[in-house]
């Protein structure tokens, strides 16, 4: 069977990756890349204890097979005057599970969202949102969820802190 054109998807076709097989080296590599994505290719390859050549071929063969994503800068969001940031877990209405493509790609362009998490349980999204203060999360709430007839119930926790797992600086 063919995969499905853009048009009747919802999206862009996505290439199938192959799975790559991951080895000591390979996670060696990821855990320095995840602690400073910035890491030149010599000073990796001699923190892993392999040749730069080899480290280049490497990260490319991770970076192609859909390993590494991709290198992101982390950005403060309360540097940006976003000082509140809020988990909203989402439920969709009975009627709207064909509509979850939409949702979605309404929700990434909204500038309050960092990200969304479609999520198992009770709630069908998680939506990661940073915004200026209480007023402004109530509005987004107000404007973007609690209006929008695909929304059947959502349910907000403020985050108080947020600490990186061991190893993601």
């Amino acid at each position: 069977m063919e995969d499905p054109s853009p048009e009747t998807s919802g999206g862009p076709v996505q290439p199938k990756k192959l799975r790559r097989v991951v080895d000591p080296v390979d996670r060696e590599i990821l855990h320095v890349l995840a602690e400073d994505a910035r890491t030149t290719n010599a000073a990796l390859a001699q923190r892993v204890g392999i040749a730069a050549s080899t480290c280049l071929l490497r990260v490319r063969a991770l970076r192609e097979s859909g390993v590494i994503r991709g290198f992101h800068a982390d950005v403060d969001p309360a540097a940006l005057g976003l000082d509140l940031q809020a988990m909203i877990a989402v439920k969709l209405a009975g009627h709207a599970r064909g509509s979850m493509g939409p949702f979605v790609a309404r929700m990434r362009r909204q500038p309050e969202v960092l990200d969304v998490y479609f999520v198992a349980g009770a709630d069908d999204y998680l939506l990661h949102v940073a915004v200026e203060s209480t007023a402004a999360l109530r509005d987004f709430v107000a404007e973007h969820l609690s209006r929008d007839p695909d929304v059947g119930l959502t349910e907000t926790s403020l985050i108080f802190e947020h600490t990186r797992a061991a190893g993601r600086s």
